[in-house]
Formats: structure tokens, C-alpha cells, sequence
């Protein structure tokens, strides 16, 4: 029986690595996820088969909270709409710091032994110093990591501004605040008494809830996807490093699995957007006031619009086309009826085909969960490296709530604040159609010439609207 938490929770991990295998295509995602669920449910199993004496009122307490949190959970699954799933992935990572830090604190009220190999076997002793400083590791990454998804989650549902809170020596503050943590740890570690080492380990928790703040809060809108995967990292290593207190090797191992793939997530988001993490962090980029940037010279530029049914002629005599989805087509969630025009087209002998540029949404494959939601073929659906050679043989780009991601000027203007970011060379093709609400900008805040090419048209107005427009008249 001492054997069965163990051997469930070695299947737990393994069901947990092939998940993320599952995760990485849309033809394996949904195993991927049945296997995560598997997973969990092992690892729920193994932690009360673990516990060698309880008594009935603790158990029916345990069984209570997982129902709640189950029921919580399905309900919260079943109601959230795609369009706010970067808000509940952002609010998911809080409850692990948050589950750190209470687990931290926890711990170190009431010791847990660690296991040491000596001459006579396996004996359990009590480390202090090792085990306190798991301690202060894991209530400070989960307190930056709580804080910190709060205001990212705020940020990605419009309840906090997106535009960047840039203090005065915000960065020396961040400094004096790390050393801070550091300084207090040492004086923590070196403390006898547990109601005095109680006041250090407070004072970290406090400090790092007010660095997740700080961090997140000078982060601008234009950077939120590289965000939301950075702290998809850290609360993979509060995981870690809950699984080091208590101790518990799924946890660890799970931890690290997140907190790794999160960081290379992170990286490969950063590449996307020409930043480095460092820049990311020291934040600054991204106004999200949506307002139309100045453009030097007050000379106006101009442009030219369409409607629906002109639109829709475009399409009809086109070839080739390809859609660019944005999040503006997010919110108005215009992609079932786009998947109807892309069936219309194909019919008519038309090749349709959908970009997506990785950074598009506030979440990273944020475009890729809708288009699978309405249940678009995944053979075509291609990424911007895939598919950025192939515009000056398209007939027509449709452009649907995308900005910065389809922006020249990241090529070709050294002064844009996006310059050196790869984008989708919509504007290489015969003729582009930009469906947007208004002329104002994105997220960086900077205008986009594409949208005064000779070969671009505007058209105005809810994205689904326009976009059910078009298929009416397509129909007709």
C-alpha cells in the first residue's frame, strides 16, 4: 500500500509530460488535454491514499473542498466566453502563487521532515536551514506571482489601464525591493524562534505582493502576451517550490515542466515581438488608449473605405485569399461566420487560408483556440512564418480587428517603437480589406500606414456585422 502514492503519482507525471506533447497540435489537443485531466486526478487520488490517519470529520472537510473546487471550476469552464480566456488563465496563475504562499506559511508553523539516505537507510529529519529557505523561495515567488496575475487579469479585462505606470526610479525601486527580500531571507533563515522568524518571512510576502504589483503595472497593453506566459512560468516554480516544502516529487516535477515551458514560451514570444526579456520586464511599451497616434507633421493622410457589399465583390473574383485574425475579431466573435465564408469561397474555387501571427490576441495561440472553437480545418491554418512568402501571390488579405501585427512600419521606420518586430506582409498583396471600428491604433499605440496604401480599403464597423454583411451578400 506505501508503494500506491507513488507508482500513481509516476503515472500522474508521465500522463502530464504527454500533455504538453498534446497540447503542442491542434489534432492531438484535445488528448492532451483528457490526459492532464487523467493526471490530476492520479496525483488528487495519491495525496489521500498518502495521508495514514485521518479522522472522518477532516476527511468529509477534504472531500467537501475538492467538490467545491471542482464544481467551481466546471461552471467557470461552461460560462467563461473565448474571447476572456486570457482573463482566466491570468486569474488561474494567481490562485497557484497564492496557494504558495499559504503552503509557505503553512509549512513553516508546522515542520515537515525530509528524507536523507545515511548508513542506516532512509531516515526522516528536519532540515531547518534547507527547509526554510524553501520556505522564503516559494512565498516570494508566489506572492509576486499572486499580485501579479491580479493586475495582469485586470489589465486584460479593461478593470485596470493598460497603459504603462512608469514611477520615477521604478527600477531602482524594483532593485532596492529584490535586495530587500534578500536581506530579510538571510535574517529569516538565521532566526531560532518560529514566532520571531514569523515577522522576516511576513515582511518578504509583503514586499513581493507589492513587486508583482509594480512589475505588472509598469508592463504596457503591446506586451500582455509575453506577460501572461512569463507568469505561466512563475507559477510553475511556485509549484516547484511548494513541491519542495512539502515534499512531494509530482509537484516538483509538474512545477518544473511548467515553469520551464512557460520561460520558453516567454522567449519564443519576445523573438516575436523583436524584445528582449529584460525590456519586456522594465516595461514601457504599449499605451492601449486605442487613440490615433500623432503623426509629426499634421499632414493628414488619407484613405479609402468599402462596404460590405463591395467587399464581398473582392472576394468573389478572388483566387487566393487569406484572412489575418486580430482581437478585435476576438471580441466581436466574428470567426463562425468567417469559417462560412471561407466554405463559400472554397466552393467557388477559391484557396483560403488564415495567418496567424503569434502574438495576435492577449494570449499566446489566442487565435488558434478561437478558429478551433468554430471549427476551422487546421490544414489551413498557418503560421507567419508559414505563410509570409505567400502574399504577393494572394489576390486578396482580409484584415479582420488586427493592428500592430500587420503594420509596415515595423520594417521599414527605424522611429516606430515596433520596429524590428516581424509582422504578416499583408501589404504585399493585390489588394487588402481592413475591418476595424475606427482609424485609432493598437496596443503599441503607433499608427499603421497599411491602412493608406494604395491597395488597402477600410471597412468600418463591428467586426461580426461586417463580416455577416459580407456572407449575406456572398449568399446572394
Amino acid at each position: 500500500m506505501a508503494n500506491i502514492p507513488l507508482m500513481a503519482w509516476l503515472v500522474a507525471g508521465i500522463c502530464f509530460i504527454l500533455s504538453l506533447g498534446g497540447l503542442s497540435q491542434h489534432e492531438t489537443a484535445r488528448r492532451g488535454n483528457v490526459l492532464g485531466i487523467i493526471g490530476i486526478s492520479l496525483a488528487i487520488i495519491a495525496a489521500l491514499f498518502q495521508i495514514e490517519s485521518i479522522d472522518a470529520a477532516v476527511a468529509v472537510l477534504l472531500i467537501m473542498a475538492i467538490g467545491i473546487g471542482a464544481l467551481i471550476g466546471s461552471v467557470l469552464a461552461k460560462r467563461v466566453e473565448m474571447t476572456a480566456m486570457p482573463q482566466l488563465v491570468a486569474i488561474l496563475h494567481s490562485f497557484v502563487g497564492l496557494a504558495a504562499v499559504l503552503v509557505g506559511l503553512s509549512v513553516y508553523l508546522w515542520p515537515i521532515g525530509h528524507i536523507v539516505i545515511d548508513g542506516d537507510g532512509g531516515t526522516i529529519v528536519h532540515h531547518e536551514m534547507i527547509q526554510k529557505i524553501e520556505i522564503v523561495l516559494g512565498v516570494f515567488i508566489g506572492g509576486l506571482t499572486f499580485t501579479g496575475s491580479i493586475i495582469a487579469w485586470g489589465k486584460l479585462d479593461g478593470k485596470v489601464d493598460s497603459k504603462p505606470l512608469l514611477l520615477p526610479g521604478r527600477h531602482f525601486l524594483n532593485l532596492v525591493m529584490l535586495l530587500s527580500c534578500a536581506g530579510i531571507s538571510i535574517w529569516f533563515i538565521q532566526i531560532e524562534s518560529v514566532w520571531l522568524g514569523l515577522v522576516p518571512l511576513l515582511l518578504v510576502m509583503v514586499i513581493s505582493f507589492i513587486f508583482g504589483i509594480h512589475m505588472v503595472m509598469a508592463i504596457g497593453g503591446a506586451d500582455m502576451p509575453v506577460v501572461v506566459s512569463m507568469l505561466n512560468s512563475y507559477s510553475g516554480w511556485a509549484a516547484a517550490a511548494t513541491g519542495f516544502m512539502l515534499p512531494n516529487d509530482l509537484l516538483i516535477v509538474t512545477g518544473a515542466l511548467v515553469g520551464s515551458s512557460g520561460a520558453i514560451l516567454s522567449y519564443i514570444m519576445c523573438h516575436a515581438m523583436n524584445r528582449s526579456f529584460i525590456s519586456v520586464i522594465a516595461g514601457g511599451f504599449g499605451t492601449g488608449t486605442g487613440s490615433a497616434a500623432s503623426k509629426g507633421d499634421a499632414q493628414e493622410l488619407s484613405y479609402t473605405s468599402i462596404d460590405a457589399a463591395g467587399a464581398a465583390d473582392v472576394l468573389a473574383e478572388a483566387s487566393e485569399v487569406i484572412v489575418i485574425p486580430g482581437y478585435g475579431m476576438a471580441v466581436a466573435q466574428a470567426q463562425h461566420p468567417i469559417l462560412e465564408i471561407t466554405e463559400l469561397l472554397k466552393k467557388r474555387g477559391c484557396r483560403t487560408r488564415f495567418a496567424i501571427h503569434p502574438v495576435a490576441g492577449r494570449l499566446p495561440g489566442h487565435m488558434n483556440v478561437l478558429l478551433a472553437e468554430a471549427r476551422v480545418p487546421y490544414d489551413i491554418v498557418l503560421e507567419m512564418d508559414e505563410i509570409n512568402e505567400d502574399f504577393p501571390e494572394t489576390d486578396v488579405v482580409l484584415v479582420i480587428g488586427a493592428n500592430d501585427i500587420v503594420n509596415p512600419g515595423a520594417l521599414d521606420d527605424p522611429a516606430s517603437p515596433i520596429y524590428g518586430m516581424p509582422v504578416l506582409e499583408a501589404w504585399k498583396a493585390r489588394q487588402v480589406i481592413v475591418l476595424k471600428r475606427s482609424m485609432g491604433t493598437g496596443y503599441s499605440g503607433v499608427d499603421n500606414p497599411l491602412f493608406y496604401e494604395e491597395n488597402t480599403d477600410m471597412l468600418f464597423g463591428d467586426a461580426k456585422k461586417s463580416v455577416d454583411d459580407i456572407l449575406h451578400s456572398l449568399r446572394g
